[in-house]
């Protein structure tokens, strides 16, 4: 309970910050610029972590599509061309477009001839309201009187089915298909006339449908139908008209709008009961630097997108203060009475949000120069700070995949993730009014100036095929357990627990090379000096005089005094480091030895033990320059040779033999990398690691009482799409080649992972790869098989990899394999994923493959940009990778012994370290604070944890060796120092009382 509660708090310090910082009030035009100073204050990494609760009850889950991109039958029951249909049959392909395939939305999904094929699929999902749009063509074929009856027959069946599963229509009246007889004859929305006719047709929708729809959106977007319709003409109509005509189309979809609402108000409201808005889509923009000056550009881009159409509807009727002063005779006015007219005519804030708007369609001058971002909720909060905290509807968001994406959308998955995720943080941490979420959309379709490039349906559809079956993709399910679930609740695996690691355990840091600074720090020079104190004042050397040399000591290194006393600062019991083999055998054999080097090893490791930390010493870690290996060996083909093996087997007895006494915690190998070997290097490292192994097993172990094995890089690989077999399979093939390629001969059966042989034998079958993964003999299985003493490993992060290739760049072709990041994970500056629960899935890994082996975690650690902000992340970061091993011990019976902490200090591993290094100066982090309370607690006790009691533990000194096995001849010495010292006193008090005596 108390670590529940010690993590709960900074939660609901979070909520009390959140209610200082100013929940949405009412607001009023420009009081949304205080979004970006309010967000940039808030509690970094909390603020910024997975929220596990809930959305409100009533909260509405739906899905949505538009008529030209899903219906087809652009021919079919009488339907008339609208402008899309004119603009996607031009001998130009639009933009975006992948021909050969498909043109335009002709036949698309086939919607209209698969009516109960899409609410079957609705069915599934069980949303509760499904977003769709009426073809205005379809129900006007000239734009104007008289009715298709087909086309009112055909929306008339889809709501009725609709009504018979309890989904509730939100319908749209204009997605951007206008009649293209209205075009032609008027202009389009350039024309005056258009708002009364877009009334006329409203009317007959309302009439003909409203008795079922309780939401009706007038239009959608009328940013992109204004400014790329007739001012860019990037989209239908494709009218170059520039700015001015932009904004007068636009002045016409405001008017025409307002006029719709207020013929639903005054003539259906009071018998349907339904409400209206306009769908206003938006990008955010974030400023380049928080200045003044920044912000106020950020504000003007969001009037120029979302304000031209929000404020007057929502405020006064008239367009933004920044519009005005800065479009002057480009923007059209309204008159006072179109100001009240339009003013107020939204029953709720439609908002679409997504793909289509940005890094999309947004013009790039009104981004004002600042960046673009996709943050849903601070849009959310922005909205409500703007335009008087209104009732928000999500009628629109999502991402996209690659059009050759067919059923693991992973990318899309996490979008979806990322974007509910803070529509539920809006709602509970902002208090924004949200009241309902549509994914964008049901089903593939046309992706408008994308054209089949893309795909954002949760249901796949094949437009080649006849039948165009909808083939539900795993965004399929995720979405449909999120309904079930209403969010994302606390699951007892998200929570962390109580108690204790066992007495002995190892808590441990790493520093990957110690500081090597051999300056002896007393004068030690043998030579003879005279002080002229008369004239030059400076010391003379006298020729061929010399005193008598003094053995070296440890303490005349002053590194070693200064590392060991940072050390104990942290109370750590283990301290892991690397050797440097190029260093101390340069010629890579023992003809020329470093002893200086060897002997500060000596010091370094004797002063850890004097304070009672254990040294933990690895042979070889390779590093950039030459692998860390000597430059003759490195040369010569390093582990690629064959003599490299044997070279590792002298180098490792010679420092069993003058380290041993003092090390008894050996890592022969720390973190070989596997994505740099060869598979003939990888070969040779094996059997160079099981040769040592044995080496020390025969002739040291039984004198220095050690234990060796091997350290292996173990990050975990999670299948992206978790119910995608394609994804598992994938995820356990990189698992194989990343640790089962060196752990499996070891720990399993001698061999390679039966995967990889597998894999490449198909590999090299089909493709121009040549990879021959090499065979051992049986004597080589049996010398390498078990040759550990335990499982040491380094864990930084977790990787999600999926089947499907979306992403060039983060594709391997070789193993066929995608790398995804799921954008709702806390990352650090250098991107590397914070995934606690990685860990744990990793231990269990670990056991289910090798058994009971006892395990350390010798490395695990996070970067932090060197900024005391990011350091909280390293803290979180440490407490609850902790926390996870703390579960794997306690709950999955893994036989964890050790944790150690990535790194020392910044000196050695920049960004990773506990100890800053500025000015030549080691300063403490945060976390090492919060890492030291963990180590005096040995985990996280809690009032119901049972009281552990531990021996204290000792490390074996080298120096007291010759002592303890003497202790009987060493209390006979102390009786004789005793009794003389006595009998001094005896004579010396007896002969003073004789000379009195004679006195």
């Amino acid at each position: 309970m108390a670590l529940a509660a010690s993590l709960l708090l900074p939660l609901l310090l979070l909520l009390l910050l959140l209610l200082l910082l100013g929940r949405p009030g009412l607001g009023a035009p420009g009081q949304g610029a205080g979004t970006w100073s309010r967000f940039a204050r808030l509690p970094y990494p909390q603020d910024q972590l997975f929220l596990h609760d809930t959305f409100p009850d009533g909260f509405l889950w739906g899905a949505g599509s538009a008529a030209y991109q899903t219906e087809g039958g652009w021919r079919q029951g009488g339907k008339g061309a609208s402008v899309w249909d004119t603009f996607a049959h031009r001998p130009a392909t639009p933009p975006g477009a992948a021909p050969p395939g498909p043109v335009g939305g002709d036949v698309a999904s086939d919607s209209y001839n698969n009516l109960f094929r899409d609410v079957e699929g609705l069915r599934r999902l069980g949303v509760s309201h499904y977003r769709f749009s009426l073809s205005w063509a379809r129900l006007l074929p000239n734009g104007t009187a008289p009715a298709n009856p087909a086309g009112l027959a055909h929306y008339g069946r889809l709501l009725a089915r609709l009504r018979e599963l309890g989904v509730e229509p939100v319908v749209t009246l204009y997605h951007w298909d206008l009649p293209q007889a209205l075009q032609d004859a008027f202009g389009g929305w350039a024309s005056p006339v258009l708002p009364r006719l877009f009334r006329d047709y409203a009317e007959l929708c309302f009439r003909h449908f409203g008795g079922q729809v309780r939401y009706w959106l007038t239009m959608d977007n009328p940013y992109v139908v204004a400014w790329h319709g007739y001012g860019t003409g990037r989209l239908p109509p494709g009218v170059r008209g520039g700015p001015r005509l932009g904004y007068l189309a636009a002045h016409h979809l405001l008017q025409a709008h307002a006029k719709v609402w207020h013929l639903y108000n005054d003539h259906f409201r009071p018998a349907q009961r339904g409400k209206v808005s306009i769908a206003l889509s938006s990008h955010w923009i974030k400023p380049q630097h928080m200045t003044e000056k920044n912000i106020k550009e950020c504000q003007k881009s969001l009037d120029f997108v979302l304000g031209w159409f929000a404020k007057p509807i929502f405020i006064d009727g008239d367009y933004p203060e920044s519009m005005r002063s800065n479009l002057s005779s480009l923007l059209p006015e309204f008159s006072e009475a179109e100001k009240k007219y339009i003013k107020g005519t939204a029953d709720f804030f439609a908002l679409s949000f997504g793909a289509t708007l940005s890094f999309q369609l947004l013009d790039s001058h009104m981004k004002f120069q600042q960046l673009e971002s996709i943050s849903l909720r601070q849009l959310l909060y922005w909205i409500n700070r703007e335009y008087n905290n209104p009732q928000i509807f999500i009628v629109e968001n999502s991402w996209f995949v690659s059009g050759t994406t067919k059923k693991d959308d992973a990318k899309y998955i996490y979008y979806l993730k990322k974007f509910i995720m803070e529509t539920l943080k809006a709602i509970r941490y902002d208090g924004v009014n949200v009241f309902g979420y549509t994914v964008w959309s049901l089903l593939d379709g046309f992706e408008w100036h994308r054209g089949y490039s893309i795909r954002r349906g949760l249901f796949y559809i094949d437009f080649q095929s006849h039948d165009k079956k909808l083939i539900p993709k795993s965004s399929v399910l995720f979405y449909q357990k999120l309904i079930e679930k209403n969010g994302f609740p606390p699951l007892p695996e998200n929570q962390p627990i109580e108690g204790v690691f066992p007495c002995g355990f190892a808590w441990g840091i790493v520093d990957n090379y110690i500081q090597v600074d051999t300056t002896p720090a007393q004068f030690v020079d043998s030579s003879v000096y005279v002080w002229d104190v008369h004239q030059t004042k400076k010391l003379i050397k006298v020729d061929g005089v010399y005193a008598s040399k003094r053995k070296r000591h440890c303490v005349d290194f002053a590194a070693i005094r200064l590392q060991i006393s940072l050390l104990q600062e942290m109370h750590v019991t283990h301290f892991h480091f690397s050797l440097k083999w190029s260093l101390i055998l340069p010629l890579g054999n023992l003809s020329l030895i470093n002893h200086t080097l060897v002997h500060y090893y000596q010091c370094f490791a004797s002063e850890l033990l004097r304070v009672n930390i254990t040294p933990v010493v690895a042979l070889w870690q390779p590093m950039i320059e030459n692998q860390e290996l000597p430059v003759s060996l490195a040369k010569y083909g390093a582990w690629e040779n064959t003599e490299t093996v044997q070279a590792f087997v002298e180098y490792a007895r010679f420092c069993f033999t003058s380290l041993g006494d003092h090390v008894k915690f050996w890592i022969t190998m720390n973190e070989p990398s596997v994505k740099n070997l060869t598979y003939t290097a990888g070969h040779n490292l094996l059997k160079a690691h099981a040769k040592v192994w044995h080496l020390y097993d025969k002739e040291f172990r039984r004198s220095q009482k050690g234990k060796i094995s091997i350290a292996l890089q173990a990050d975990w690989v999670e299948p992206a799409c978790p119910f995608s077999r394609n994804d598992q399979e994938v995820a356990d093939r990189i698992l194989e080649f990343d640790i089962g390629w060196l752990a499996e001969p070891i720990f399993g059966n001698g061999d390679y992972p039966e995967v990889m042989r597998a894999w490449l034998h198909r590999i090299n079958g089909v493709d121009l790869y040549n990879f021959h993964l090499p065979y051992f003999s049986e004597d080589e299985k049996k010398l390498i098989q078990g040759s550990f003493d335990f499982f040491a490993l380094s864990h930084y992060t977790t990787t999600l990899v999926g089947s499907e290739k979306e992403d060039a760049v983060k594709y391997d072709h070789y193993l066929e394999v995608q790398m995804i990041n799921d954008i709702t994970w806390l990352h650090s500056p250098s991107r590397a994923a914070v995934v606690p629960w990685g860990l744990r899935k990793l231990l269990k890994w670990v056991k289910s493959k090798y058994g009971d082996v006892p395990i350390y975690v010798m490395a695990n650690g996070i970067d932090d940009g060197q900024n005391m902000v990011h350091d909280k992340l390293r803290v979180y970061y440490i407490q609850n990778y902790i926390n996870e091993a703390l579960k794997a011990y306690t709950l999955d019976d893994v036989n964890l012994q050790g944790y150690f902490v990535y790194s020392f200090n910044d000196k050695t591993a920049p960004k990773y370290g506990l100890y800053s290094y500025v000015a030549n100066q080691y300063e403490p982090k945060p976390s090492l604070n919060h890492y030291r309370e963990i180590i005096g607690n040995n985990g996280f006790p809690g009032p119901g944890t049972p009281e552990l009691l531990c021996p204290e533990e000792v490390a074996l000194c080298p120096e007291c060796h010759f002592f303890r096995k003497r202790k009987s001849l060493l209390a006979f010495i102390s009786f004789i120092f005793v009794a003389f010292i006595v009998t001094i006193v005896f004579i010396t008090y007896y002969s003073k009382r004789v000379e009195k005596r004679y006195k």
